[in-house]
């Protein structure tokens, strides 16, 4: 069964790439990987301190 993904434009400064990017390497991922994984990452420790983030269907599927 297929991943669905989001698809957008994410502009960084160019320091903050560049940082991305040699920890990307470090840990052996792609750029996109190790961003995905960041974020992924970040919204679990927000969830651990704010509780879940409740998701619907229009939440899921609004842009697509």
């Amino acid at each position: 069964m297929a991943i669905l993904k989001a698809q957008f434009t994410l502009r960084l400064n160019l320091e903050n790439h560049a940082k991305i990017k040699k920890i990307a390497e470090a840990e052996s991922r792609s750029l996109t990987n190790m961003i995905e994984y960041l974020i992924k990452k970040e919204i679990d420790r927000y969830e651990k301190e704010n509780g879940i983030i409740e998701l619907t269907d229009d939440d899921l599927y609004a842009e697509y």
